[in-house]
């Protein structure tokens, strides 16, 4: 399951993320509403955990937003706010369930499972770019039927492009994907590990499949090397 974790109390934030990233597949956290509608706009969640109080945009702000969208997924709202009024405005707002703060965090993760369940949507294995397949079950990595060998991060940069094959990233983006906001990483970094993932998934002769936008980022080149 892919996860959204929107909060910014910095020691719950932590915390949370902490014990989400031991159960789950994949959690991205962010610490505020904006961030929130961008990450999501960017890569596919099953279920998305939003804060109700977070600067920028607020939970439901943010909620609204996501579904004029068009996100299907799962929005579990954490708040403080309790009032029936509350929670009408809460679930009106598109969400789909409701968590009083404080909790439990093995009520969470039940409710998280739960949305999951009532939100599936059929479960894409493979990702798919030319001649590259990445599986999503098992992380193999081929190219014309061959395994690739990759590091965990050279693999999630790889699933991030393929998962948005036809948009440039910018460099800014992939860095918080990658490593995440609180890390400082330079640009340097982020050119050293696609040279590495190029070096593993190129062929000789032909274009590299990770096409470099200049001044902005990196996106796959699509089926006609552009």
């Amino acid at each position: 399951m892919n996860i959204l974790f929107a909060e910014d109390d910095e020691s719950l934030g932590k915390l949370i993320l902490h014990l989400l990233q031991k159960e789950f597949n994949r959690v991205d956290w962010v610490k505020d509403g904006q961030s929130a509608y961008e990450y999501a706009m960017l890569t596919e969640y099953d279920v998305i955990i939003l804060d109700w109080m977070m600067p920028v945009l607020n939970g439901i702000e943010t909620c609204e937003r996501l579904r004029k969208k068009g996100f299907k997924g799962g929005i579990l709202f954490l708040t403080a706010k309790d009032s029936l009024e509350d929670v009408v405005t809460g679930l009106d707002s598109g969400a789909d369930d409701y968590l009083i703060k404080p909790f439990k965090y093995e009520e969470l993760a039940a409710r998280l499972r739960a949305l999951s369940r009532r939100t599936a949507k059929p479960f894409e294995e493979f990702l798919t770019a030319n001649e590259l397949q990445l599986n999503l079950n098992t992380h193999v990595v081929k190219r014309d039927g061959h395994v690739i060998e990759l590091s965990k991060k050279e693999y999630e940069l790889l699933e991030l492009l393929l998962r948005n094959k036809h948009q440039v990233l910018t460099r800014d983006v992939i860095i918080d994907r990658i490593w995440g906001f609180e890390v400082d990483i330079t640009e340097n970094a982020l050119d050293a590990l696609v040279k590495l993932v190029r070096k593993k998934v190129d062929q000789p002769g032909k274009p590299s499949i990770i096409k470099n936008v200049r001044g902005v980022g990196y996106k796959l080149r699509d089926s006609n090397g552009i």
